[in-house]
């Protein structure tokens, strides 16, 4: 519990119970995360109805959201050295519900904009702040758990989207709707709270495994001895790859989000089946990533991030090349699961590099994440005005290209290699190397 003592130096044996317990509060975190955001948006079309707005007003007034994420993004990581990783995820899901309220009382489009905008910046912050504390247990693990917690928010914004259905189906007031979803999802994350890692955010990076990294002559290692760590050249460099890798799969999922149904109707599938190509390439990101922690102990980050990249290039490539409802429904299956297990390890890889303030790698990647996101969209829609959807795609096979490439920046670190190291605290291998 928070209340509690820091907890000792990271073992590479069976988890601790205080481990334990912080694994599953992060992971109820994850997952209420997952849930805040899409329990509003099935309630989109009675938004529209209520305000009498256009598409085009609706989709400016959505814009909010990732406008708010982005302008915010950069701010986690002070929040984070300044209020702790537990408090900053745990409290920020609390305001973020409060912040939905909000919503049913716009009386117009620009005041939905700025509740979205708020509400969008609020979950930025949470976000990085969740995946900050995720690592913090991962280390404690000694092996990845991370992409388990990603596929966990990914089943927590299938449940939203339920609860939302079942109350506009049901005719539920969207006031009250919101209000209990976000009774319900604030007593979860006050509960998970209690059970959090205390102390500092470096408290589980021992003495040792910092004099481990300095000692391998790592050119952005800290000072072998403490002292303030301060920005090397190496480490800025690697973070820009690694923000280059996370716009990659931010790529390759928006296209399955976004322009999956659209290539699908291009081929002459009726809507139905157009719409299994976004259920196709969720389903398969959140197989590889409910699954991806026992790959990626078993390969290391590198080799299954290289692997992944050939898998999406191949079956988007194959998919495109020989365009049919079959093909690209197993090409968008083959790219979600190449990439499920990218975007974590980048941020992991990010999080774990010397000679940056906690928290700092991990915003930026994040914040090059959603600006991903933000590009992706008008950048495929662009291409595929201007020559056809099908090359837009390609888009997808580049990144996966791409990613084979920058991988060479990842952890390789597996859990044999761990285990084999002894008393070795976990970390003091686990830095990225820019060879």
């Amino acid at each position: 519990m928070i209340g509690k003592s820091m907890p000792a130096a990271p073992s590479l044996t069976t988890p601790t119970r205080q481990a334990r317990q912080a694994r599953a509060a992060v992971a109820a975190l994850f997952l209420t995360n997952g849930a805040v955001f899409f329990n509003v948006v099935p309630r989109y079309p009675q938004i529209k109805a209520d305000l009498g707005v256009s598409n085009a007003v609706l989709g400016t007034a959505l814009a909010g959201t990732s406008i708010g994420a982005l302008l915010a993004g950069l701010l986690a990581g002070a929040a984070i050295r300044r209020f702790r990783s537990a408090r900053v995820a745990a409290f920020g899901i609390v305001v973020t519900t409060i912040a939905t309220l909000v919503i049913p009382l716009a009386p117009n489009w620009i005041a939905l904009g700025g509740a979205l905008f708020v509400v969008g910046a609020l979950d930025a912050v949470v976000d990085v702040a969740q995946n900050a504390h995720g690592l913090r247990v991962q280390r404690l693990y000694g092996r990845s758990i991370l992409n388990s917690l990603h596929g966990l928010w990914s089943v927590g914004a299938v449940v939203g989207g339920l609860m939302g259905s079942a109350a506009a189906g049901l005719h539920i007031p969207l006031a009250v709707h919101l209000s209990i979803s976000a009774a319900l999802f604030s007593v979860v994350a006050v509960v998970a709270y209690r059970f959090l890692l205390p102390g500092p955010e470096d408290a589980e990076r021992s003495a040792e495994a910092q004099d481990l990294a300095a000692a391998d002559g790592h050119p952005a290692a800290p000072p072998a001895h403490g002292g303030r760590r301060s920005f090397a050249g190496s480490a800025v460099w690697m973070l820009a790859v690694l923000g280059v890798l996370a716009a990659c799969g931010a790529l390759v999922e928006d296209a399955g989000a976004s322009w999956g149904a659209l290539f699908l109707s291009d081929l002459h599938a009726n809507a139905a089946t157009a719409g299994l190509a976004v259920v196709a390439f969720q389903a398969a990101m959140t197989a590889g990533r409910l699954t991806g922690d026992r790959v990626v102990n078993r390969f290391g980050q590198r080799t299954v991030a290289r692997a992944g990249g050939v898998l999406a290039a191949v079956g988007m490539g194959a998919a495109l090349a020989v365009p049919s409802v079959a093909t690209a429904l197993a090409g968008f299956a083959l790219a979600g699961l190449g990439f499920a297990t990218l975007v974590p390890a980048a941020m992991h890889a990010a999080d774990e590099l010397p000679g940056l303030p906690a928290g700092t790698g991990l915003t930026v990647v994040s914040w090059l994440l959603r600006g991903g996101f933000l590009l992706s969209p008008p950048l495929v829609g662009f291409v595929a005005d201007l020559i056809s959807l099908r090359v837009g795609l390609l888009s997808v096979v580049l990144a996966g290209v791409v990613t084979v490439v920058l991988a060479r920046v990842l952890v390789n670190r597996t859990s044999e290699q761990a285990h084999a190291g002894g008393r070795e605290p976990a970390g003091a291998a686990d830095r990225p190397s820019a060879a």
